[in-house]
């Protein structure tokens, strides 16, 4: 076992823990948990020179467990089920449109930086939960560790910059604004839409796992396209 690992492992969780009663406290977004204990972790990686490899030795289980807490969803899906039933095409034509912009717009982003296959690959399967992810990666030839990296990246940014954005949009329609939470921010996201309102989370819930599915399933084939015809 590397001490350094272990260590970094249980100070995330001592961090986890001390961060969900100060945002309790004082309920600002950049003192949530998703965001405050990852800014927390990086300057002390930064400080005491830890590699974000090293970090990950222990701190993978951590990530693993996020598959279970995604199966969690399925409860307020089901209990939204003929709400859901009645916006199934929107829901459905939403997700594609959401997840090939999103493979595209990261296509031409790591161009933009001169990327390297893997790293390009890893943020073209970046717009689902981190489980879907890991998975989509292994099969199209990217980086599990950092397209856990991009998606965290891109979970907070949609959490921080999404009343902004829905505001500007003038998306009045909860439904709306939760699909947006999902497809954009997935995890993060999909917990936002709950603190917003509970319909708003449901359909956060549902389009972020239909999301994940969509892209396990055709990911690949759409990354493919992408790569030889743009």
């Amino acid at each position: 076992m590397n001490l350094t690992a272990f260590i970094c492992f249980i100070g995330t969780l001592i961090c986890y823990v001390l961060a969900k009663k100060l945002h309790k406290k004082y309920p600002y977004m950049l003192l949530a948990p998703g965001i405050f204990v990852p800014f927390i972790l990086m300057i002390l990686m930064l400080a005491f020179n830890i590699s974000y490899d090293t970090y990950m030795l222990e701190n993978q289980w951590l990530i693993w467990m996020l598959g279970p807490a995604t199966i969690a969803f399925a409860i307020p899906i089901y209990e939204y089920r003929q709400v859901i039933k009645a916006h199934a095409l929107s829901i459905g034509l939403g997700i594609v449109v959401g997840m090939i912009v999103g493979v595209i717009s990261a296509f031409y982003l790591a161009r933009v930086f001169h990327f390297d296959q893997a790293t390009s690959y890893s943020l073209m399967a970046r717009s689902i939960s981190t489980p879907f992810a890991m998975e989509l990666t292994s099969h199209i030839g990217g980086s599990v560790e950092l397209v856990i990296l991009f998606t965290m990246i891109t979970g907070i940014a949609g959490v921080a910059m999404g009343d902004l954005l829905l505001l500007a949009l003038k998306l009045n329609s909860r439904f709306a604004q939760g699909a947006s939470f999902g497809n954009a921010a997935h995890g993060f996201g999909t917990s936002k839409a709950f603190m917003r309102h509970r319909e708003e989370g449901v359909v956060a819930c549902l389009t972020m796992v239909l999301s994940g599915v969509f892209m396990v399933l055709l990911g690949p084939a759409i990354v493919s396209m992408v790569v030889t015809y743009l």
